[in-house]
């Protein structure tokens, strides 16, 4: 791929993604994929007066190996240097960025039961310092190809031939055109019309249906907002949390989602593969979920906390989106997310609570929005799926028809 293509690229995670401010701390974290785009993005990092820039690099055969000879002890302590730096991002709030290329299948056969436990340590000493800059960050998470993730996504080209493609899609569906920043302030503008509209609806309840299936129900939050695209920090910093995104979403009510609905995509969760399975709901929770693949992994998810077996998020996509277009099942859930209409289990967002800047985050969640160590997208859309919705004065309006908008 063209170097002035990348620098394109790089250029718009720091500058449209992330939008660093001058003086800035900004965090990278990558996998050993690309280390060359990574330069390109701490530059442009620093060419936007970023004050530092600090890459830590991720290497998944390191973490099964870590997973493997750690004690649980050992994982789930949290050192007091740990919590000295928690610390500090509290202090400074930097700039996050996540460049993800990891290998769908890259930590299958780990030891998920003491993953999940050392998580389940960890998470009530790291979550105090979490709330805090909860809303107050700007973060970005975009993607470059990775060797193992390209032969996944295009299995009957050599490797060198697989990047080149997975680089061309990325770049495709992410907007890096000959204008990118012109692009995603007009594609940002599309998403908030159609939030803007979602939200004169005033909607009580959305109702999913599918030939696959799906039967499902869930209720809103009266105070909710839809949002899409970019966002604005406590901080008051405008930025676009996710390159590619097609979605607008919400924080659904906790405790109201009855029925069923099944997958349409695989979910790809710390390296490992979820496939072809279904999530029934009662009272707002989970209570039964099978797969075809990965089901131990999947009710492992559901289990991590009391509020990981409710929803945190629902979010539409119409299947005439660049990404479900190209035809390409990316095993990811950045791009697969925005390809089909999907749920995420667990934590929800307090930013989609109307004028959320002014409650703290607890009243947030006690009008509703789901708290959880997890949030995990999955994709339920498919050309075949209807929704409406029930809105606050008794009307039922169609929002999708054979899985695209109704409006």
């Amino acid at each position: 791929m063209k170097k002035t293509i990348l620098r394109e690229y790089a250029r718009l995670i720091v500058r449209c993604g992330v939008n660093v401010q001058k003086g800035q701390e900004v965090m990278i974290y990558a996998d050993l994929d690309q280390p060359e785009f990574v330069k390109l993005v701490v530059e442009e990092a620093y060419k936007a007066k970023a004050a530092k820039v600090i890459v830590e690099w991720n290497y998944q055969p390191l973490q099964k190996l870590h997973v493997r000879y750690r004690s649980l002890k050992t994982m789930g302590t949290v050192e007091e240097w740990q919590k000295a730096r928690q610390e500090h991002f509290c202090q400074v709030i930097p700039a996050r960025i996540h460049l993800v290329s990891e290998d769908p299948d890259g930590l299958k056969g780990i030891n998920m039961t003491k993953v999940a436990k050392a998580n389940q340590m960890v998470y009530p000493i790291m979550k105090p310092y979490r709330d805090r800059r909860e809303n107050k960050e700007q973060w970005c998470i975009a993607a470059v190809p990775g060797a193992a993730w390209a032969k996944k996504v295009f299995p009957g080209l050599r490797t060198s031939v697989a990047m080149e493609k997975l680089w061309e899609a990325i770049l495709t569906t992410s907007r890096v055109t000959e204008d990118p920043i012109k692009a995603w302030e007009d594609h940002n503008a599309d998403l908030k019309a159609r939030c803007d509209y979602l939200n004169s609806l005033h909607i009580q309840s959305l109702h999913y249906t599918a030939d696959n299936g799906t039967d499902l129900t869930v209720g809103m939050i009266p105070q909710g907002c839809w949002r899409g695209g970019g966002d604005t920090s406590l901080q008051n910093v405008y930025f676009n949390p996710n390159i590619p995104t097609e979605e607008c979403f919400i924080s659904p009510k906790r405790g109201q989602a009855e029925g069923i609905v099944y997958s349409s995509k695989p979910l790809s969760f710390q390296g490992q593969l979820i496939e072809n399975f279904s999530i029934r709901f009662e009272n707002g929770k989970a209570v039964e979920a099978k797969a075809e693949v990965g089901e131990d992994l999947l009710n492992t998810i559901i289990s991590m906390d009391e509020g990981a077996a409710y929803l945190g998020e629902c979010a539409l996509v119409p299947q005439r989106s660049p990404i479900c277009e190209s035809g390409i099942l990316f095993y990811n859930t950045l791009f697969d997310e925005n390809a089909a209409c999907h749920l995420a289990l667990g934590m929800g967002f307090a930013d989609t609570i109307e004028n959320f800047q002014d409650k703290t985050l607890d009243e947030c969640r006690a009008l509703g929005v789901n708290d959880s160590m997890v949030h995990e997208d999955f994709m339920i859309g498919c050309d075949t799926m209807n929704i409406d919705a029930t809105c606050e004065d008794g009307r039922v309006v169609p929002i999708f028809r054979d899985g695209n908008w109704a409006f």
